[in-house]
């Protein structure tokens, strides 16, 4: 029993980071009808938010510290960070500790400019090219995305750690009444997931009981009809754009701890994001949220050495075979509108 909550736990963990990729991957091919598969790269740019706020915030320059010496008794210099000579001491400590959830507020701005951006800049030109064309030039402005990463912070992974209030570990076994220490997960992967279903609950929320949600979810229906009543559904589905981005970038800013920056992580979760939206249904939002999570945990489980034993590297290519049967048994997915892929 402690084996299955634990690969359940496991599952939630990566099901949360593929739930919040998909989440926004929808809302884009929802709203505009672009496959984008420049997505990936927004979540790697969310990471690199929290990685920048974190090297603002440790900048220091040398003083002489009059209270240290060295073996020959002189002064000793000492590193100060500019962050504790402008809000002190104690509270610039705290800013550098909580450097990932401060990085939220810095990264929200940030990726929304660059969704909108992205948008006006690019992705518009194409709305009435083939999805083969919308793959292939937003495929390359990954490659180029990732490239200047890249260029400014290194090919290596950059540790970004957690605040350290929830570097320890929780004893989940002891919290439903079994063994102690039986079941041990840590704090920020719970964080991380709980994080997830605040942010899936806040979209659907907003779609659902905003003015703005209910216009754009009548466009995603009917956009020529949402048109014709005079609403500018262009502009309302270019801030969708900006907020899927930002969706994907704070599922990045928060993954830091679990999983170090590095250049090509946009790339790893791309396709299995994309795998994830074809099983959950294109254009469906709830049918990605639920295949996120179902496939996070399927993969957990194929995980288990007892499973890697009788079926060796079958965690590797098991959500590709979920996908096959998928696409094969109910083309438009598990919540796919009718239709839809099924021409």
């Amino acid at each position: 029993m402690d084996a299955i909550i634990l690969q359940i736990l496991n599952g939630l963990d990566k099901g949360s980071a593929y739930a919040l990729i998909a989440l926004g991957l929808t809302l884009i091919f929802g709203t505009l009808g672009v496959v984008n598969f420049a997505h990936g790269a927004l979540f790697m740019i969310g990471a690199f938010c929290a990685v920048t706020l974190s090297r603002i915030l440790t900048l220091s320059h040398q003083v002489v510290d009059e209270t240290r010496t060295d073996f020959l008794g002189n002064p000793m210099t000492v590193d100060v960070p500019y962050i504790h000579e402008i809000v002190g001491q104690t509270a610039g400590d705290f800013m550098i500790d909580w450097a990932v959830p401060l990085s939220i507020l810095f990264a929200i701005p940030v990726m929304i400019l660059i969704g909108v951006v992205m948008e006006r800049g690019l992705i518009k030109h194409f709305y009435k090219r083939p999805h083969a064309d919308q793959i292939l030039v937003t495929f390359g402005l990954a490659i180029v995305l990732q490239e200047i990463i890249k260029y400014f912070y290194g090919a290596n992974p950059i540790p970004t750690p957690a605040p350290e209030a929830f570097r320890g570990s929780f004893d989940f076994g002891a919290f439903l009444g079994m063994e102690a220490n039986s079941i041990i997960y840590p704090y920020w992967r719970l964080v991380y997931f709980a994080f997830a279903l605040l942010i899936v609950g806040g979209v659907f929320a907003f779609l659902r009981f905003t003015t703005f949600g209910m216009v754009v979810r009548a466009g995603m229906a009917d956009r020529e009809t949402v048109g014709l009543l005079g609403i500018n559904i262009d502009k309302r589905f270019t801030i969708m754009f900006g907020i899927a981005a930002a969706v994907a970038g704070l599922a990045g800013v928060m993954y830091t701890p679990i999983n170090s920056p590095n250049y090509h992580m946009g790339m790893d979760f791309l396709v299995l994001s994309f795998v994830v939206v074809v099983v959950g249904g294109m254009g469906s939002l709830a049918g990605a949220v639920l295949a996120g999570f179902l496939l996070g945990i399927l993969e957990s489980f194929a995980s288990m050495s007892a499973v890697l034993e009788a079926l060796p590297g079958i965690n590797q290519i098991v959500i590709y075979l979920v996908a096959i049967i998928v696409l094969l048994t109910r083309p438009r997915g598990l919540m796919g509108r009718k239709g839809v892929m099924e021409d």
